[in-house]
């Protein structure tokens, strides 16, 4: 990983998962679940940042996190 840190906190200890959210309107009427990120966030403070799944093209979103 680069940079310094957490934003907020300057903590290296970062993990990632993939959520999955409702849009609106109709999606959101019958809970259809089509908008996917990648949520990284610091374990330690709790700061998060999502990317969007789809349109993220780099190799390492915790790369991103960081810089």
């Amino acid at each position: 990983m680069s940079g310094q840190g957490c934003v907020k906190c300057g903590s290296r200890d970062a993990a990632q998962k993939e959520v999955a959210m409702t849009g609106t309107g109709l999606s959101k009427m019958f809970d259809i679940q089509h908008n996917q990120f990648i949520v990284v966030y610091c374990k330690n403070c709790g700061y998060s940042e999502f990317y969007n799944k789809h349109s993220s093209s780099t190799s390492n979103i915790l790369d991103l996190f960081f810089s």
